[in-house]
């Protein structure tokens, strides 16, 4: 019977130790390519959480303003982490949709292993620029929150290539992530979006924006 109780304990403490880790660790997170992308497309847009409206006295538009909610290594205890995750998050409030699973475990990852302020973790990919590769996954990170068909900003909606496509006339686009000075710069209030980035819209812009 105690041999019994023993190993009950062990597989116990393995199974409890696989089901708090199993969705913690993301490996290769890095907060300006994964993490302030969603704090920004989700959270900063006008009289929420961005550098102008502060709603609760949080500009989560920045590095910074965004550990004003987080505890290093500890996300359960970082009022950020607890406000978007559960069953019911508070946040991001309606209208706006609450974030994916996937995003919510890559904050929490990023928490538990230090909440490094990183960045250019990854190569820069210089041939790829297909819409469906490499160019909509950029829009749907960085812009989706503030542009999508529900909550179009300024009357832009970018979740489509259709909507994509009706921003390029006139350099719209373009001018707005390289943050001309005679464009909206895009993403609002935050720092601009990596050369490697802009310069894969350039190319695909370039060649004629293909539906590819």
């Amino acid at each position: 019977m105690r041999k019994g109780i023993v190993w009950f304990t062990v597989l116990t403490g393995i199974f409890s130790l696989t089901t708090c880790t199993k969705d913690v660790y993301v490996p290769n997170t890095c907060f300006k390519e994964d993490i302030l992308p969603i704090f920004v497309s989700n959270c900063t847009m006008s009289g929420c959480h961005n550098s102008i409206d502060k709603k609760e006295g949080y500009d989560l538009s920045n590095y910074d303003g965004i550990m004003k909610g987080v505890k290093v290594g500890k996300p359960n205890s970082s009022e950020i982490f607890h406000s978007i995750s559960g069953n019911d998050p508070e946040m991001p409030e309606k209208p706006y949709s609450k974030l994916s699973k996937q995003d919510v475990t890559k904050i929490k990852s990023w928490i538990q292993m230090g909440a490094k302020n990183s960045s250019n973790c990854t190569d820069c990919d210089t041939t790829n620029y297909t819409y469906s590769g490499r160019i909509n996954p950029i829009i749907q990170t960085w812009c989706k929150g503030c542009h999508s068909a529900t909550s179009p900003g300024g009357g832009i909606n970018l979740s489509s290539y259709a909507g994509v496509v009706s921003s390029i006339p006139n350099n719209q686009l373009l001018g707005s992530i390289k943050h001309i000075s005679t464009f909206s710069a895009m993403p609002k209030g935050t720092t601009q979006l990596s050369q490697c980035d802009i310069d894969a819209v350039e190319k695909w812009i370039n060649a004629g924006f293909p539906n590819n």
